[in-house]
């Protein structure tokens, strides 16, 4: 009896354990407005995000959006400076690559995406680019660093370079909004 009540706990251990090790849920707020985000993560070719407001008007709704990768963290700011909470969700695909979703609260009404440029589409910024991004939010200002790679591909090994581009959001077109990239340099790294 006590091998198969240590058998069935080991099962129960190891299927709960696995499930946890995946499931993204997290809540995140500024004062008592934020949000719930929550990923099941069990595949990474196909996830279903869904991202609650807490402590917005009755009437919003949550967002539920297909995404390739898997959540691993989020970070809550005030984005776009108008005094209602905004998030950036952080997301890891198949290759180990991180990418960001974010989105902003309209008067706590309505929620909205941000916007964030691809990198491969500006050729200064992506000059030596071959991933490996990090993040870091700092009172509304995003971070991006990065190693910086000769353009020879058959080199595998980075530079002694590190290239850092800070973006802020922005207004865009017909009331979006985006992040803009302000300042950019480059450091040495040991």
């Amino acid at each position: 009896m006590y091998k198969n009540l240590f058998f069935a706990f080991l099962f129960i251990s190891l299927a709960s354990f696995g499930q946890k090790g995946n499931k993204y849920d997290s809540t995140v707020k500024m004062g008592k407005a934020g949000y719930r985000i929550t990923c099941m993560n069990r595949n990474l070719d196909h996830n279903t995000l869904n991202i609650r407001p807490i402590g917005f008007k009755s009437e919003v709704r949550e967002a539920n959006l297909e995404l390739r990768g898997r959540v691993v963290s989020t970070e809550i700011d005030d984005l776009n400076n108008d005094g209602f909470p905004d998030i950036i969700i952080f997301v890891m695909d198949a290759n180990d690559k991180l990418s960001l979703f974010s989105v902003a609260s309209r008067e706590n009404e309505r929620i909205e995406p941000i916007y964030f440029p691809d990198i491969t589409n500006d050729m200064q910024l992506s000059k030596g680019y071959r991933g490996k991004d990090e993040y870091k939010l700092v009172e509304g200002v995003l971070f991006r660093k990065f190693p910086i790679f000769e353009s020879d591909t058959s080199i595998k090994k980075p530079t002694n370079k590190v290239r850092q581009i800070m973006y802020r959001v922005m207004a865009g077109d017909q009331g979006t909004w985006r992040f803009k990239s302000f300042k950019t340099f480059e450091m040495l790294v040991d």
